[in-house]
């Protein structure tokens, strides 16, 4: 607890600190370095079920984030960097700090550029840029898309990018895109751990490679930018039941994912004062589980498909009002006594109809109030935001919640 405390009092003194500083700098062997740094703390009460493993049906405070960055450029055209990232989400982070990327990144030219290291992953519209609060409206992104429990399944890799953007002419505009390859990166403080630990499945150990590429097109239409996405990934997991059923209860499993895929398309469009998201994902998830106690392979299958469409508007320079819908689905239930019988429909869905106003105090703070309408609560194994251990008393099919957030910047 005296480490937490520790590592959240120099998350307020960031804060503090950013009230009035822009990006900060000090030279070191000739060279700039370039310091930027962000944290966020909320509040989130919630009317019947926890959300995201916080007490939120009394009202919880746990939900505090914050980064640290330092970056430098070597020569013109090579630049090196890297992030300590510290969170505190109900049970999830534990304020444990992690090395959120380190890279080298070398741009031969504009078309042509590698990274490697620990780099950011590119999917989606915010998949990389998620932490960075300021940028969006949302106190919490739609959570089909980027669910905080499980922000460590797609957040970066251990490997190498290429990366460049094509100038296609006057009249079509320009194509951006990232090719990477590495290993995946798993949190042992994450959403995966615990609801394996939930679900009397724990995680010895898990390791996987995530491939993928990310092509975004911005054309002659000024304020528009469409893309797609496409990860295949792999996931090796083994454990030991710890589930009371006689058969497998202190017998080992081992978990291989084949495949795991996502694909995703999007599109982002900004016209005056007004501000257009969408973007929609199909994970198709299949998974080989054995174990010496069966003497058969059981296949698990767990496909989803998520989307969110957002709208937003500037009414001032300091408010700015949106709304969000956002869809997850998940292709098969697996309620507890009746996965194949007559599953609870709220089992099958999470659905998030979200109103935000959003408040810039100046340039480095902002102050977010969110209100949460939820319909279903997914299956038991998705681990977007709702786990039985943090709802003794069931899952209820709908929720809803306040959440205020504020964030600082420098």
């Amino acid at each position: 607890m005296h480490a937490i405390g520790g590592k959240l009092l120099l998350l307020a003194t960031i804060c503090a600190a950013s009230i009035g500083l822009s990006a900060q700098s000090f030279k070191l062997f000739d060279r700039t370095v370039q310091v930027h740094g962000f944290a966020s703390q909320g509040f989130a009460y919630s009317n019947d079920n926890n959300y995201l493993t916080m007490n939120t049906s009394s009202g919880s405070g746990a939900l505090t984030d914050g980064g640290l960055n330092l970056s430098t450029t070597l020569t013109d055209k090579f630049r090196v960097g890297a992030q300590g990232y510290v969170r505190n989400i109900g049970q999830l982070g534990k304020g444990h700090v992690d090395l959120d990327w380190a890279l080298a990144d070398y741009r031969f030219k504009p078309w042509f550029g590698v990274r490697g290291g620990k780099v950011k992953t590119a999917l989606g519209l915010y998949n990389d840029v998620q932490d960075t609060e300021s940028l969006f409206t949302w106190a919490l992104l739609p959570q089909s898309m980027y669910p905080l429990d499980l922000r460590s399944d797609t957040i970066s890799h251990i490997g190498g990018d290429v990366y460049g953007t094509i100038t296609l002419g006057h009249k079509i505009g320009s194509v951006a895109y990232t090719a990477y390859y590495g290993e995946r990166s798993f949190d042992p403080r994450g959403g995966y751990y615990y609801f394996s630990q939930d679900q009397g499945i724990p995680i010895k150990s898990v390791s996987g490679r995530a491939a993928g590429m990310d092509v975004r097109w911005s054309p002659r239409l000024r304020g528009l930018m469409v893309g797609a996405s496409f990860m295949d990934q792999t996931q090796i997991r083994d454990g030991r039941y710890t589930i009371p059923v006689p058969v497998l209860f202190d017998n080992p499993y081992h978990f291989v994912a084949d495949p795991q895929r996502i694909t995703a398309a999007y599109a982002d469009y900004t016209i005056g004062n007004w501000h257009f998201d969408t973007e929609f994902r199909r994970g198709h998830y299949m998974a080989d589980i054995t174990t010496p106690a069966l003497p058969f392979v059981y296949r698990w299958d767990g496909s989803n498909t998520g989307w969110f469409g957002s709208v937003a508007y500037r009414i001032t320079k300091r408010l700015e009002l949106g709304t969000y819908n956002s869809r997850y689905y998940v292709d098969f239930s697996s309620v507890p006594g009746s996965p194949d019988e007559n599953p609870d429909p709220a089992s099958h869905h999470i659905f998030d109809q979200t109103a935000t106003a959003r408040f810039d105090i100046n340039r480095f703070w902002n102050v977010k109030v969110e209100g949460h309408f939820i319909d279903g609560y997914g299956d038991i194994y998705s681990a977007h935001g709702f786990y039985l251990r943090n709802n003794s008393d069931g899952l209820k099919p709908k929720t809803n919640m306040l959440v205020l957030r504020t964030g600082f910047n420098f």
